[in-house]
């Protein structure tokens, strides 16, 4: 029994609720039966379909357990259709049939009880000439009889309660398993108003645009769209917008006491939102400067190649030219000397411009260049590239500098007797492993080279993962994102 402020008992509830909630509870379990069945029909097509199709038998559990229970369920959160499902929730859908038929068994017993009663009381009344046990059914036997009624009746409606609120429970736990986070806003303000379209855009006043959720940019509807918004305010100052079905136009007090129930969540939600945007720019603003880093590479690398290098192999060839037409021992043995000078400087030039920023990468791509690496290495390298399409240029650069650098820490620190380097692509994503049968022990913290490396790496939203234990060789693991526009670009 709970306890008022005062410290009085709180009165119980009168007897018309108490059996009006076991009707609604007895309601609740022979409805249990046709969707226990239902549950087990649609339950193979719901799990070829996904997390995303079992979740709407679970909406209809949650739907029924509100409405006769008023169990006040939260609307469950979306799902993907790749999002792994919760064996958990498989189980009590198909246990739900059971459960509900044994529920049913249970509320039986009293229920047959009272109607035995009542059926022999009218027999009684009826002045039927036949036998209870060693009675004769009569009005005094009948009496007696309708007195025991209300006691059954009343042990029914107690059943019937207390299996209700077993089933409830069950019902909560089977639909929580879905998830554990609380439930969002927006599918708060989705279930209150009966629009599962339901979408909120959140103002972000410094820099006066509406964000969704993740921080991207959303445009409010147009007029004759088909769809309409209501401005969120508090305290004067605009918080949110709530896009809604244009029909829901009609009853603006219903979207407008929605979202001024909802509005101080709206505004916790605000400032997730613009948290969200600002890292969203931050990661732009990354990805820009490696790009820009990256044409700036190209830029220099031409203009050496274009420039200083045809300049010298220019030279170079008058210099041979000359050394022809001297006929002085001496003098040619000083040209020559020149000349071989100029072509190491030419030589060092292009080892330069290629570590810049390779021309066969720009010109042919990442799997030629990583060959052309794998070439020069002074180990043994093999390399298994397989790429369906070319990956934007930052990526490629990301992916052939951490090959570049890898094969020189094996040079200079592994001992290594060969290098194995594996680049796979895919739609969305490529991935390149390094692994060699080293010495192990590499330290990123040690040199600025891997975690050079590993900073372009996080700017493009990639991962580098390293894995070098003493005596088991050096594996590097990178794995870069795509983003859909960016690969068709490229």
């Amino acid at each position: 029994m709970t306890m008022s402020p005062a410290g009085t008992a709180t009165p119980p509830l009168v007897l018309r609720q108490r059996f009006e909630h076991a009707g609604r509870s007895l309601g609740f379990l022979l409805i249990g039966v046709g969707l226990g069945v239902l549950d087990l029909v649609a339950l193979p097509t719901a799990l070829v379909g996904g997390a995303a199709a079992l979740r709407r038998l679970l909406e209809l559990e949650r739907t029924v357990a509100n409405r006769l229970l008023r169990a006040r369920i939260p609307a469950l959160p979306p799902v993907g259709t790749d999002e792994p499902i919760a064996w958990r929730t498989v189980a009590f859908l198909v246990l739900k049939l059971p459960a509900a038929v044994i529920a049913l068994c249970v509320c039986a017993v009293p229920a047959a009880l009272a109607a035995f009663l009542l059926m022999h009381a009218g027999e009684g009344f009826a002045g039927s000439s036949s036998y209870l046990g060693p009675w004769l059914l009569d009005w005094t036997v009948a009496t007696p009889l309708v007195v025991l009624v209300a006691p059954a009746v009343v042990l029914l409606a107690a059943t019937a309660e207390g299996v209700g609120a077993v089933a409830l429970g069950v019902t909560r736990r089977g639909l929580s398993s879905r998830a554990a986070d609380a439930v969002p806003v927006r599918e708060a303000l989705a279930e209150r108003l009966g629009d599962r379209s339901l979408a909120v855009a959140y103002w972000l006043p410094e820099r006066e645009l509406f964000v969704d959720e993740r921080g991207h940019p959303v445009e409010l509807p147009a007029t004759g769209s088909g769809r309409s918004w209501t401005a969120v305010e508090h305290a004067g100052r605009r918080v949110a917008a709530i896009i809604h079905d244009a029909e829901l136009e009609a009853r603006p007090e219903l979207v407008e006491a929605a979202a001024a129930g909802a509005v101080l969540a709206l505004q916790n939600e605000q400032l997730k939102a613009d948290l969200r945007a600002r890292l969203e720019e931050l990661r732009a603003s990354r990805k820009r400067i490696v790009e820009a880093s990256v044409d700036a590479r190209k830029r220099l690398e031409r203009d050496l190649h274009d420039g200083a290098q045809q300049q010298l192999v220019s030279l170079s060839l008058d210099l041979q030219l000359l050394e022809t037409r001297v006929g002085d021992g001496e003098a040619r043995r000083q040209l020559a000397g020149s000349r071989a000078k100029l072509d190491e400087a030419i030589v060092e030039l292009r080892e330069l411009a290629r570590g810049i920023h390779p021309a066969l990468l720009t010109d042919r791509g990442l799997k030629p260049a990583l060959e052309a690496l794998a070439r020069r290495a002074p180990v043994p390298v093999g390399l298994k590239a397989q790429l369906p399409h070319r990956p934007p240029a930052a990526v490629e650069a990301a992916v052939y500098f951490l090959v570049s650098e890898a094969l020189a820490n094996v040079a200079k620190y592994a001992s290594a007797g060969g290098v194995e380097v594996t680049l796979t692509g895919g739609e969305n994503i490529v991935t390149v492993v390094v692994e060699d049968d080293g010495i192990g022990g590499a330290d990123p913290s040690q040199g600025s080279g891997l975690r050079g490396l590993s900073d372009r790496i996080a700017a493009l939203d990639g991962r580098l993962q390293i894995d070098s234990s003493p005596g088991t060789g050096t594996r590097l693991t990178a794995s870069i994102p795509i983003e859909p526009s960016a690969a068709s670009e490229a």
